[in-house]
């Protein structure tokens, strides 16, 4: 291969790894916007956690075990720390699209976005303590053992044979819903907040305090996909990696849209909320196919992921679950939709890969449930994972930080 390629190859991927880490700013700033006030600091101290606990974690075991080399294809680790092979800065390596600290940095990346979905579910009435316990397992072991079953060979990519499989570009499955799935049976578990459902048992609104940080939020969420996804491509391809952000921006734009013309119609006002989820909801569903879709496929997976964020948002309540940024509707059930889609549309289109599709997505949700729920219900009958109801009421920063978001603003209120 060419030097000047491989150089190219790798800065691209670089560029990506850098605007999948912006992310995490995207993602703070949605769950800092959607929620109150009095729990601002502690959603960005978990955030913070996840990240910087995230890299290391992944560093110690986590890249090992979602890339073990050759191994039974269900549970497979290649050791602690990263032993780079001798092709490792060459263009050997990974058909010169990156080098090894690229390809490990980059995937490190996308282990922490997991456990960031939960992160805003359960915001404002979890334990820090037991949050912070719950991320060291998920992004250390149950993350990268089902990716390792897709990414690192196993079992799922291989299930019609070698040419054949389950399919996930970027991880609409492998990253989003296994966020999801992890985030559903914690906040089963965890309760709703105080005062979300009624005596007659309806859903009661519980306004976020900054809308714009929370758009803002959006934004940089969209802006980070062309990372998720671009990167996902593995080189810099020209006519691949242009036709996976057009994608992309097409599908997030049709679920925009459509999500809020749904709303509208539904509830005769222009809900801002429901625009950005629509936006976040296309992104998830055209991450598992977003390199095999035309544009006006990627149009229709975000315009029916727009439908789902409007009635998933409703159905969450109606079951009495208490998600605040509503990421069990825009990661698990659009991440569910997204690779579904790829036995419907696109190159792969057909009832084989359907069946794939749907294979991938029933193990992953058994394994991520039966996970979750081991290490939530044990950290509940241990520890507890929720705060008691003074903490919540007068809010977590106060309490387990010490410390306002905002304190002028609490000042000049009295």
């Amino acid at each position: 291969m060419d030097a000047g390629l491989f150089t190219a190859n790798n800065v691209w991927m670089m560029v990506c790894t850098a605007l999948v880490f912006f992310m995490h700013t995207g993602f703070a700033f949605l769950e800092i916007g959607l929620t109150r006030q009095k729990n601002t600091i502690n959603i960005l101290f978990k955030n913070v956690f996840i990240i910087c606990v995230g890299l290391l974690l992944y560093y110690i075991g986590g890249f090992n075990l979602m890339y073990p080399g050759d191994f039974n294809g269900y549970l497979g680790f290649s050791g602690f720390g990263l032993p780079i092979g001798a092709d490792g800065l060459t263009p050997e390596y990974a058909d010169g699209g990156y080098t090894y600290w690229t390809d490990f940095l980059f995937q490190a990346m996308f282990a922490a976005t997991a456990a960031t979905i939960v992160s805003g579910a359960v915001a404002e009435r979890i334990k820090l303590g037991a949050f912070m316990i719950f991320v060291v397992f998920y992004v250390g072991l149950v993350y990268p053992i089902v990716g390792s079953w897709q990414w690192g060979g196993g079992f799922l990519s291989t299930l019609g044979g070698d040419d054949a499989g389950f399919y996930d570009f970027a991880g609409s499955t492998l990253v989003h819903s296994v966020g999801g799935w992890g985030a559903l049976v914690t906040i089963y578990l965890l309760g709703a907040r105080i005062g979300k459902f009624g005596e007659d048992g309806k859903p009661k609104a519980i306004p976020g305090h900054n809308i714009p940080l929370a758009a803002a939020g959006v934004l940089i969420l969209w802006l980070g996909w062309f990372g998720f996804n671009g990167g996902s491509v593995l080189s810099a391809d020209p006519a691949l990696t242009s036709l996976v952000l057009v994608t992309t921006c097409l599908a997030a734009a049709a679920g925009g849209v459509s999500a809020f013309i749904t709303s509208t119609l539904l509830h005769k006002n222009f809900d801002l909320t429901m625009f950005l989820n629509g936006i976040l909801g296309g992104l998830v569903g055209i991450t598992a196919g977003a390199d095999l879709m035309s544009p006006l496929e990627a149009i229709a997976i975000g315009s029916i992921a727009g439908v789902i964020i409007v009635f998933g948002v409703a159905f969450i309540d109606r079951i009495k679950l208490d998600d605040p940024v509503g990421a069990v509707t825009v990661h698990l059930i659009c991440g569910i939709w997204g690779t579904l889609a790829v036995g419907i549309f696109g190159d792969k289109a057909g009832l084989d890969q359907f069946f794939y599709q749907l294979t991938g997505v029933g193990a992953v949700a058994v394994f991520c449930c039966l996970s979750t729920f081991i290490i939530v219900f044990t950290l509940k009958k241990t520890i507890g994972i929720r705060v008691p109801k003074e903490e919540e009421l007068e809010g977590l920063d106060i309490h387990e930080h010490g410390m306002d978001a905002y304190p002028d603003f609490r000042m000049n209120q009295h």
